[in-house]
């Protein structure tokens, strides 16, 4: 007779953030407030970027992607945590199943976007006359179409791997949402298929991503080092300044947390490591692209007196 293979759980207990009851509360408040900017940059920078003609160019375009997707990928679970520091927190089996997929499409988005930039910078500092016939409107399309195409077919192959597993009794995840990591600890078959998956599709997400930024800012650095002027020099390194902290940032937490053994002890120490890319990343990346950005500065100038008027 055929074995078919059938979660015996219908639903997953999320333990959260803490199980500590004096810290609820404090963190409801402060990650209530941490979302509120996050939404409120990204959602501005969205705004701004659509509204205004002169920011319809390559750089503006890529960073419209970026906050789209810091936005839909924090919002796919901060809503779940702050629910959870409030009362004890359940979620279905497919609604588990519908987390972990976004959660790894926005994530794996973007590495892809971020590698894009990495791109389009080169083209700007290594070869300015030719900037607008290769960052053309078309290859900026394609180049986004192909990344979220890839987070699609990863995101996809995560979750059927998930899905072929079986989880028995254990239905209690040691986590703040529905991760890869939390969950292969709850199954009660063989997750071998899934650790190769993680590795092979982590492998990637990490080499192909870093080693393009890191040749681009190998070229970019060259680039720079040969202008002349203190001042030229200046411009072009913040210009570069901004997505540099942020790619460092992304990759350098993913890697700690999907690259560490899934122990019982080192799921509560990734909590920590996790919190910089589901939550703090997405907070100052609009932060990141727009404080000393004065393009951006001109176009909330003037929505803001087209909206007085």
């Amino acid at each position: 007779m055929d074995s078919v293979n059938v979660s015996l759980v219908t639903e997953f207990i999320l333990v959260g953030l803490t199980d500590k009851p004096y810290l609820q509360i404090p963190l409801f408040f402060v990650f209530l407030a941490m979302y509120m900017v996050t939404a409120l940059g990204n959602l501005s920078l969205i705004i701004l970027t659509v509204l205004n003609s002169h920011l319809h160019t390559p750089m503006y375009f890529f960073l419209f992607n970026l906050s789209f997707v810091d936005l839909c990928y924090s919002s796919v679970f901060t809503p779940q945590m702050l629910m959870n520091f409030i009362r004890k927190n359940t979620t279905s089996y497919m609604e588990c199943m519908a987390q972990l997929y976004f959660s790894c499409f926005f994530v794996i988005s973007e590495c892809y976007v971020l590698t894009s930039m990495a791109y389009d910078r080169y083209v700007a500092i290594c070869k300015p006359l030719l900037y607008n016939l290769v960052m053309s409107s078309k290859l900026c399309l394609n180049l986004m179409l192909v990344s979220y195409f890839i987070a699609f077919s990863e995101s996809v192959a995560h979750t059927a791997c998930m899905l072929r597993l079986t989880f028995c009794d254990a239905n209690t995840i040691n986590y703040y949402f529905c991760d890869i990591p939390p969950l292969l600890q709850l199954s009660c078959t063989t997750t071998r298929v899934n650790e190769v998956v993680i590795f092979v599709v982590g492998s990637i997400n990490i080499i192909i991503p870093t080693s393009t930024i890191f040749v681009s800012y190998g070229f970019i650095l060259s680039s720079i080092f040969r202008i002349s002027s203190s001042e030229g020099r200046s411009k072009a390194f913040s210009t570069c300044s901004s997505h540099i902290i942020a790619a460092f940032l992304f990759f350098g937490s993913g890697a700690i947390r999907y690259f560490k053994p899934s122990s019982a002890g080192s799921m509560d120490e990734g909590k920590i490591s996790s919190v910089f890319y589901t939550n703090v990343i997405p907070m100052i990346n609009p932060l990141l692209y727009s404080l000393r950005n004065k393009d951006i500065k001109v176009a909330l100038r003037k929505t803001l007196r087209k909206r007085n008027f």
